[in-house]
């Protein structure tokens, strides 16, 4: 398996193209990003803003190739400045229309609202290319990312927006905490959390 790493700035087109690639079929982000027209050129515009912003806390994390890729927010921090914030209503405006962009708005408040106030690292996004899918590497990074938390006595959270990962989350610890529906349809986002050195049971 390919060492995991943090983001260098030379590496953040191929995390932005995995992270879009990855979650183009999601069944949270997949509808909420739908256009009127049907385009999907505005996906690795989008996904970008998200790793940008944790790129400056030091928050990407790589397989060598991002196969798979990992985007943390250290408590306390905003997931994006506020230059990288007025970039993506912009973008939400333009791409998704006056409509799509008050949904996406009440979109982000139910994941903020979600979000526990206790001290713990954020993942935001964690995506495996398409075309390696199935080698368990984004499981492996996840690992290999947590054992780094743990060492830092760091409790850590996340949002399933696809039900079909809620096992893998649990095999490393996590346990749910609570959940909430998307806006455009009733797709369920499940909020997880895991102490440090992961849930007992």
């Amino acid at each position: 398996m390919p060492n995991a790493r943090t983001a260098a700035d030379s590496d953040l087109d191929a995390v932005t193209e995995t992270v879009a690639l990855a979650f183009a079929d999601d069944p949270v982000w997949g509808v909420a990003l739908a256009r009127p027209d049907g385009r999907i050129d505005h996906h690795r515009a989008y996904w970008r803003l998200f790793v940008r912003g944790a790129h400056q806390l030091g928050g990407v994390r790589l397989l060598d190739d991002a196969a798979a890729v990992a985007v943390w927010v250290p408590d306390g921090s905003a997931e994006m400045s506020g230059d990288l914030t007025d970039q993506l209503m912009a973008l939400n405006q333009e791409a998704l229309g006056p409509e799509g962009l008050e949904q996406m708005k009440v979109l982000y408040e139910r994941f903020d609202a979600s979000r526990p106030t206790t001290t713990h690292a954020y993942l935001s996004l964690l995506a495996t290319h398409p075309a390696h899918r199935g080698r368990g590497l984004g499981q492996a990074l996840l690992a290999d990312d947590l054992r780094g938390w743990d060492a830092r006595g760091v409790p850590t959270y996340l949002e399933s927006s696809n039900p079909a990962n809620d096992h893998r989350y649990r095999r490393l610890g996590y346990a749910p905490i609570g959940s909430f529906t998307a806006v455009r349809d009733d797709a369920v986002v499940t909020a997880m959390w895991r102490p440090e050195g992961g849930a007992e049971g």
